[in-house]
């Protein structure tokens, strides 16, 4: 008989999916609007351009940086 508990009873941080699973990016080149828009900014151009800069320095790992 096993002893082991079924993952359904485990309390809830013990079924907690990593932060390197939930990133969903397709492969796609990230455009500053979505860095805008996944930081929750308005679609404003002193906000295109922080987000121009940002991918500039970081890459596409700067959605990365900051999705949950």
């Amino acid at each position: 008989m096993s002893t082991s508990q079924p993952k359904e009873s485990l309390p809830p941080e013990d079924r907690t999916t990593p932060d390197g699973l939930l990133h969903a990016r397709t492969g796609t080149d990230v455009s500053p609007e979505d860095l805008v828009l996944a930081s929750g900014k308005d679609l404003t151009p002193q906000n295109l351009e922080w987000a121009r800069r940002k991918l500039a320095e970081e890459g596409p790992t700067a959605l990365d940086k900051i999705l949950p």
